[in-house]
């Protein structure tokens, strides 16, 4: 009872296992282990030495009763008995039990099943598109387990060891390179394929040929949501290619935007160049433009209003719809350009004819039938270059949450309607 207390010992090496300072919150505990342990995972190429730190660290300082030990006392105390059993449980256990068996799998020099290659696609959208949103149905190829032999390749659901490799699917090749000097290199082998195990011609299932897998097709029905952007991911899990004893990789579509012809878009903003007469720029003017859901919106100018070469005007919510809220949209910024006359002077007869052609009411009229159909708009004066300041600080404080957000938001997930061919 009175016993020796335990000797101090390293009180910092689980924090900095996890990044984290020693008065991190538990929340912030949880969110370090998360984004390590799933990139370091032995299934996505990670270290498995590193993996089974960041989980024995994570079980200390996620207890409250050991962690207060370990502060006070250090690694020792806990591997002395302390606070229970100075041992650990397994990482994957910690893991999956972090994730509430969402992430399923494992290396297989861990006795489970080896995670599956993500197959990529590009998905080229338009503009239009991207501004109302669409869905694509999209023909793929993808092999699938034998549904007659259950991915066991054979008749009677056995299988023998290969003895070209001895079970382990690969060669070694031996090649002398210089007098005393050989060189070794490993092969895949071919008389399983890398499989490690053969299975007699006999034996063989009838559909697949011993292959374990059969070729399917499928009608992804893909949804592109209204404000994604170039380069956003969509992600049906576990629709990759199916193999034995693999856990299933994902389809992922990277969006790709196509140029468009009038608009372009930088974030959630459009911008559209129109050029106007010197008469139109001094006097007024009106338009009609086709918006990229076949709106038309009509565009005129402020009544004495003068606009000069390189100005920018901008009409709120007409540009591109937020993702994640597509009821809130960004700008329109027009850019608009004067055509001056192309001769570098005036002679005294065309400055005299200026007041003909500077008349007092020169703007262009549209007939009253083409006008009931458009929307009408109000322009905004905009200082551009203030403005393009403000966003690429906005931009770049997005991008710093979204990184440090980096895996509370997962990537677009959909379901996946499929219809046979």
């Amino acid at each position: 009872m009175f016993g020796r207390a335990p000797r101090r010992s390293d009180n910092s090496k689980y924090y900095e296992i996890l990044g984290v300072s020693k008065t991190a919150s538990q929340d912030e505990i949880k969110k370090a282990y998360k984004k390590s342990a799933i990139k370091n995972h032995p299934d996505k190429g990670g270290d498995p030495e590193k993996f089974k730190e960041l989980a024995h660290a994570y079980e200390v300082l996620s207890d409250p009763e050991k962690k207060e030990i370990y502060d006070q006392y250090g690694e020792d105390a806990l591997k002395e008995g302390m606070g229970g059993s100075g041992d650990f449980h397994s990482p994957f256990d910690i893991f999956e039990s972090f994730f509430g068996g969402a992430f399923s799998g494992g290396s297989s020099s861990y006795g489970r099943k080896k995670q599956g290659e993500d197959v990529m696609h590009s998905l080229k959208v338009s503009l239009e598109d991207l501004y109302k949103g669409t869905t694509r149905k999209l023909s793929l190829s993808r092999n699938i387990l034998c549904p007659k032999c259950k991915g066991k390749g054979s008749k009677s659901g056995a299988s023998g060891r290969c003895y070209g490799c001895q079970g382990t699917g690969m060669r070694i090749v031996k090649r002398q390179i210089a007098p005393g000097m050989v060189q070794q290199m490993r092969h895949v082998c071919t008389e399983c394929k890398g499989t490690g195990e053969v299975i007699s011609e006999r034996d063989r299932c009838t559909q697949c040929k011993g292959n374990k897998v059969v070729q399917e097709k499928k009608v992804l029905q893909v949804r592109v949501d209204k404000g994604m952007k170039h380069g956003q991911k969509i992600v049906y899990p576990g629709e990759a290619d199916e193999a034995p004893d693999t856990v299933t990789g994902d389809i992922i579509f990277v969006v790709q935007q196509k140029e468009h012809p009038k608009f372009k878009r930088k974030m959630d903003d459009l911008y559209v160049e129109h050029s106007l007469t010197l008469t139109e720029a001094v006097c007024g003017f009106q338009f009609v433009l086709t918006h990229l859901d076949g709106r038309q919106l009509l565009i005129k100018s402020n009544p004495g209003e003068v606009i000069k070469p390189d100005q920018y005007k901008a009409i709120n919510d007409e540009g591109m719809p937020d993702y994640r809220r597509p009821f809130m949209k960004g700008r329109l910024y027009i850019h608009f350009n004067v055509e001056f006359p192309e001769s570098g002077s005036l002679s005294p007869e065309t400055c005299k004819a200026l007041k003909t052609i500077l008349s007092p009411n020169p703007v262009k009229q549209l007939p009253d039938m083409e006008l009931d159909e458009c929307e009408e708009t109000t322009l905004y004066d905009v200082n551009i270059e203030q403005e393009m300041r403000q966003k690429e600080y906005q931009r770049r404080q997005e991008a710093y949450d979204e990184d440090d957000d980096d895996d509370d938001d997962e990537p677009t997930m959909h379901r996946m309607a499929c219809n046979q061919q």
